[in-house]
Protein backbone atom coordinates (compact mmCIF):
# COMPACT_ATOMS: atom_id res chain seq x y z
CA UNK A 1 0.00 0.00 0.00
CA UNK A 2 1.19 3.46 -1.35
CA UNK A 3 1.05 5.73 1.57
CA UNK A 4 0.50 9.44 0.10
CA UNK A 5 -0.06 13.00 1.06
CA UNK A 6 -0.96 15.97 -0.15
CA UNK A 7 0.56 19.47 -0.62
CA UNK A 8 -2.03 21.46 -0.82
CA UNK A 9 -3.09 25.46 -1.14
CA UNK A 10 -5.55 27.52 -3.44
CA UNK A 11 -9.12 26.66 -4.17
CA UNK A 12 -7.87 23.16 -4.03
CA UNK A 13 -8.68 22.24 -7.93
CA UNK A 14 -5.91 19.78 -8.40
CA UNK A 15 -6.65 18.49 -5.21
CA UNK A 16 -10.07 17.62 -6.36
CA UNK A 17 -8.75 15.59 -9.25
CA UNK A 18 -6.56 13.03 -6.96
CA UNK A 19 -10.07 12.83 -4.35
CA UNK A 20 -12.21 12.30 -8.01
CA UNK A 21 -9.63 9.51 -9.03
CA UNK A 22 -9.89 7.60 -5.41
CA UNK A 23 -13.26 7.79 -5.42
CA UNK A 24 -13.18 6.31 -9.32
CA UNK A 25 -10.40 3.51 -7.70
CA UNK A 26 -8.40 4.69 -10.21
CA UNK A 27 -5.52 4.06 -8.03
CA UNK A 28 -4.02 0.71 -7.17
CA UNK A 29 -2.86 0.10 -3.62
CA UNK A 30 -3.14 3.63 -2.71
CA UNK A 31 -4.39 5.29 0.29
CA UNK A 32 -3.86 9.26 1.15
CA UNK A 33 -3.07 9.45 4.54
CA UNK A 34 -3.18 13.42 5.08
CA UNK A 35 -3.60 16.88 3.21
CA UNK A 36 -1.20 19.75 4.41
CA UNK A 37 -1.68 22.95 3.38
CA UNK A 38 -0.06 26.74 4.43
CA UNK A 39 -3.57 28.30 5.54
CA UNK A 40 -6.67 26.90 7.09
CA UNK A 41 -9.06 29.31 5.24
CA UNK A 42 -7.52 28.23 1.81
CA UNK A 43 -10.62 26.25 -0.23
CA UNK A 44 -8.56 23.01 -0.70
CA UNK A 45 -8.25 22.05 2.75
CA UNK A 46 -12.35 22.39 2.97
CA UNK A 47 -12.31 19.97 -0.20
CA UNK A 48 -9.91 17.66 2.17
CA UNK A 49 -12.34 17.76 4.97
CA UNK A 50 -15.30 17.28 3.44
CA UNK A 51 -13.66 14.18 1.77
CA UNK A 52 -12.68 12.68 5.44
CA UNK A 53 -9.13 12.90 5.24
CA UNK A 54 -6.70 14.04 7.51
CA UNK A 55 -6.08 17.72 7.56
CA UNK A 56 -3.02 19.45 8.76
CA UNK A 57 -2.33 23.50 8.75
CA UNK A 58 1.52 24.24 8.97
CA UNK A 59 1.65 28.06 8.98
CA UNK A 60 4.44 29.64 7.68
CA UNK A 61 3.67 32.68 9.46
CA UNK A 62 5.02 30.48 13.03
CA UNK A 63 8.47 29.89 11.26
CA UNK A 64 11.35 32.27 11.17
CA UNK A 65 12.65 31.31 7.59
CA UNK A 66 11.09 29.09 4.79
CA UNK A 67 13.74 26.58 5.18
CA UNK A 68 12.18 25.59 8.82
CA UNK A 69 8.94 25.81 7.69
CA UNK A 70 9.93 22.90 5.13
CA UNK A 71 11.40 21.17 7.64
CA UNK A 72 8.71 21.39 9.82
CA UNK A 73 6.25 19.73 6.52
CA UNK A 74 9.15 17.25 5.75
CA UNK A 75 9.49 16.04 9.48
CA UNK A 76 5.42 15.64 9.45
CA UNK A 77 5.56 13.39 6.39
CA UNK A 78 7.94 11.75 8.11
CA UNK A 79 6.05 10.89 11.64
CA UNK A 80 3.01 9.81 8.91
CA UNK A 81 6.02 7.29 6.61
CA UNK A 82 4.59 8.85 3.63
CA UNK A 83 6.39 7.50 0.54
CA UNK A 84 4.35 9.98 -1.90
CA UNK A 85 3.94 13.25 -1.88
CA UNK A 86 2.04 15.01 -4.68
CA UNK A 87 1.93 18.69 -5.22
CA UNK A 88 -1.67 19.74 -5.71
CA UNK A 89 -1.57 23.75 -5.95
CA UNK A 90 1.19 24.06 -2.89
CA UNK A 91 2.12 27.97 -3.59
CA UNK A 92 5.02 27.81 -0.63
CA UNK A 93 8.77 27.13 -0.87
CA UNK A 94 9.02 23.03 -0.87
CA UNK A 95 13.06 23.72 0.45
CA UNK A 96 14.30 20.90 1.96
CA UNK A 97 11.13 18.03 1.37
CA UNK A 98 12.64 17.76 -2.27
CA UNK A 99 16.06 16.33 -0.59
CA UNK A 100 14.19 13.97 2.12
CA UNK A 101 11.80 12.61 -0.71
CA UNK A 102 13.96 12.29 -4.06
CA UNK A 103 12.12 10.59 -6.69
CA UNK A 104 9.32 10.87 -4.88
CA UNK A 105 7.37 13.76 -5.29
CA UNK A 106 5.07 13.97 -8.31
CA UNK A 107 3.72 17.68 -9.62
CA UNK A 108 2.20 18.87 -12.90
CA UNK A 109 2.60 22.48 -14.54
CA UNK A 110 0.12 23.49 -17.16
CA UNK A 111 2.82 24.06 -20.21
CA UNK A 112 4.52 21.75 -22.16
CA UNK A 113 8.18 21.34 -20.99
CA UNK A 114 10.59 22.63 -22.21
CA UNK A 115 8.59 25.46 -23.62
CA UNK A 116 7.22 28.29 -21.18
CA UNK A 117 9.94 26.87 -18.91
CA UNK A 118 12.05 30.04 -18.43
CA UNK A 119 8.63 32.10 -17.25
CA UNK A 120 8.07 31.78 -13.33
CA UNK A 121 4.84 33.46 -13.33
CA UNK A 122 1.80 32.51 -15.56
CA UNK A 123 3.23 30.30 -18.43
CA UNK A 124 -0.76 29.97 -19.31
CA UNK A 125 -1.10 33.70 -20.35
CA UNK A 126 2.57 33.42 -21.57
CA UNK A 127 1.24 30.53 -24.29
CA UNK A 128 -1.87 32.95 -24.82
CA UNK A 129 0.46 36.11 -25.51
CA UNK A 130 3.19 33.89 -27.69
CA UNK A 131 0.24 32.69 -29.76
CA UNK A 132 0.84 29.25 -29.82
CA UNK A 133 -2.05 26.90 -31.24
CA UNK A 134 -1.17 24.14 -28.87
CA UNK A 135 -0.34 23.60 -25.30
CA UNK A 136 -0.92 21.51 -22.48
CA UNK A 137 0.94 19.94 -19.32
CA UNK A 138 3.26 18.47 -18.05
CA UNK A 139 3.55 15.94 -15.24
CA UNK A 140 7.06 15.30 -13.50
CA UNK A 141 9.14 14.58 -10.29
CA UNK A 142 10.09 17.62 -9.06
CA UNK A 143 14.42 17.32 -8.47
CA UNK A 144 15.97 17.64 -5.49
CA UNK A 145 15.88 21.91 -5.90
CA UNK A 146 12.70 22.27 -6.59
CA UNK A 147 12.69 22.30 -10.08
CA UNK A 148 11.10 20.37 -12.61
CA UNK A 149 12.91 17.08 -12.86
CA UNK A 150 12.30 13.59 -14.95
CA UNK A 151 9.07 13.79 -17.05
CA UNK A 152 6.46 11.61 -16.61
CA UNK A 153 3.76 12.50 -18.86
CA UNK A 154 2.31 15.16 -21.11
CA UNK A 155 -0.81 15.94 -22.48
CA UNK A 156 -1.77 18.59 -25.29
CA UNK A 157 -4.91 20.46 -26.21
CA UNK A 158 -5.22 23.31 -28.86
CA UNK A 159 -5.34 26.77 -27.69
CA UNK A 160 -8.44 28.40 -28.98
CA UNK A 161 -8.44 32.07 -30.39
CA UNK A 162 -11.26 33.20 -27.82
CA UNK A 163 -9.45 31.67 -25.09
CA UNK A 164 -8.44 33.79 -22.05
CA UNK A 165 -5.60 32.62 -19.93
CA UNK A 166 -8.74 31.97 -17.43
CA UNK A 167 -10.83 29.87 -20.10
CA UNK A 168 -7.24 28.20 -21.00
CA UNK A 169 -6.25 27.65 -17.45
CA UNK A 170 -9.02 25.64 -16.90
CA UNK A 171 -9.29 23.51 -19.69
CA UNK A 172 -5.94 22.72 -19.06
CA UNK A 173 -6.75 21.80 -15.21
CA UNK A 174 -9.32 19.32 -16.30
CA UNK A 175 -8.49 18.25 -19.45
CA UNK A 176 -4.79 17.85 -18.73
CA UNK A 177 -3.44 18.22 -15.31
CA UNK A 178 -5.73 16.36 -13.81
CA UNK A 179 -5.48 13.27 -15.93
CA UNK A 180 -1.64 13.54 -16.12
CA UNK A 181 -1.49 13.64 -12.11
CA UNK A 182 -4.24 10.58 -12.09
CA UNK A 183 -1.72 8.91 -14.81
CA UNK A 184 1.30 9.32 -13.10
CA UNK A 185 0.01 8.44 -9.48
CA UNK A 186 -0.97 5.12 -11.42
CA UNK A 187 2.49 4.24 -12.84
CA UNK A 188 4.04 5.01 -9.36
CA UNK A 189 1.38 2.85 -7.54
CA UNK A 190 2.24 -0.25 -9.99
CA UNK A 191 5.47 -0.04 -9.20
CA UNK A 192 6.33 0.85 -13.59
CA UNK A 193 8.39 3.90 -12.66
CA UNK A 194 11.98 3.54 -13.30
CA UNK A 195 14.87 6.40 -13.84
CA UNK A 196 17.73 5.97 -16.82
CA UNK A 197 19.96 9.44 -15.45
CA UNK A 198 17.48 11.89 -15.88
CA UNK A 199 14.36 10.39 -18.19
CA UNK A 200 11.84 8.60 -15.72
CA UNK A 201 11.05 5.09 -17.94
CA UNK A 202 7.69 4.02 -18.15
CA UNK A 203 7.99 -0.56 -17.74
CA UNK A 204 4.84 -2.20 -20.45
CA UNK A 205 2.04 -3.13 -18.29
CA UNK A 206 2.06 -6.66 -17.08
CA UNK A 207 0.00 -8.98 -19.60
Amino acid sequence: MIRAAALVAGDGAMLQGILDSIYFKEFPDFKLEAVIGPRKEDYAMVRAIRAEIPSFVVDPDLFPTSISHSMAVANKLKDMDIELVLIAGYDVSLGVIPYQFKNRIISTIPCLIPAFEEHDDDVVAAAIERGVKLTGATAYFVSEDGGIGGIISQRAIPVLQSDTPETLRARITEECEWKLMSNAVSLYCERRLSFLGNKVLIKEADG
